[in-house]
Parts: structure tokens; C-alpha cells; sequence
């Protein structure tokens, strides 16, 4: 279930806080494969299971550092719902991004989003939330991320 707020003006107390914890999401070859052709990234230890699991210091294919961060955008769509006031959020871009583990085919992942900053503009409310995605069964996370949105009113 998201964060259900009213409005971009209603985050401002959220700010400093955990904002949600999303769910499991499955990482497939199918998910990496279909990744690798849209942005020509065919590097095998993506593409060839049977490589991967003879070459690979993971012993599987992994995900694409990129794929991890592209599913912010979906995890956040399950983490927070602002009902009203809002004409358009829009990613604007990044300030941090690590990949400090891969993200093995198969695994499941899931995002925290923790609301760092709010900054009112003329015509926007922009947040700044730190990201992190984690896969089931790994200490280190896979992904942190310094992401700002910019949510038009």
C-alpha cells in the first residue's frame, strides 16, 4: 500500500522520515534480456546464462547497474500516492547512484525511499529522496541513490 498524501505541499512533514518500504519485485532473464536489446547493452554476463554460470564470479547473469536504478520509477509508484494538486512528477535527475552489489537474474528486490529534502519553486515543489534497493538474501544493497523529483502544480 503507497503513502497516500493529499498534496506535494503535504510532504513537507515527511521530511527526514522513512516514506515507504515497497514489496518484492522478481528480477528475471526475461526482464534483463528484453533491457539489454532496448539500450544494445549485450555484454554476456546479462545474456548468457550458461557463460555466466561457468565464467562469472556470480555464477548467474546479472541486471544491468541501469535496469536497478530504471526501477525506481516503478517502485515509487508503490511507495507514495499524492491525490490532488499535482498536474506532473518528473524525474530530474540524479545526484548520487553506487552499485554496490549486482542484482542476479531471478532475485527479488524491493526499494526504501526516505524523503531527504523539499524545496518550493515558482511553479514546483522539488523533493529530494535517498533510494535504496536491496535484493532478498544480500547484506549490501544494490542500488543507493540521491533521486530529485520535481512535482509541478
Amino acid at each position: 500500500m503507497p503513502l497516500v498524501v493529499e498534496t506535494p505541499e503535504s510532504l513537507k512533514d515527511l521530511v527526514g522520515r522513512e516514506i515507504a518500504m515497497t514489496e518484492w519485485f522478481a528480477v528475471t532473464q526475461d526482464h534483463i534480456q528484453r533491457f539489454a536489446e532496448v539500450i544494445e547493452d549485450r555484454q554476456w554476463i546479462h545474456v548468457d546464462p550458461a557463460r555466466a554460470q561457468h565464467e562469472s564470479p556470480y555464477r548467474s547473469t546479472i541486471a544491468h547497474g541501469f535496469l536497478t536504478l530504471s526501477l525506481l520509477s516503478r517502485f515509487m509508484k508503490e511507495a507514495i500516492e499524492i491525490r490532488s494538486g499535482l498536474r506532473m512528477g518528473v524525474n530530474y535527475g540524479f545526484n548520487r547512484v553506487r552499485f554496490p552489489s549486482p542484482v542476479r537474474a531471478g532475485s527479488k528486490i524491493r526499494a526504501q525511499f526516505t524523503l531527504r529534502s523539499l524545496k518550493e519553486l515558482p511553479d514546483a515543489i522539488e523533493a529530494i529522496f535517498d533510494a535504496t534497493v536491496e535484493a532478498q538474501d544480500n547484506d549490501k544493497p544494490c542500488c543507493v541513490a540521491e533521486w530529485l523529483v520535481r512535482y509541478y502544480t
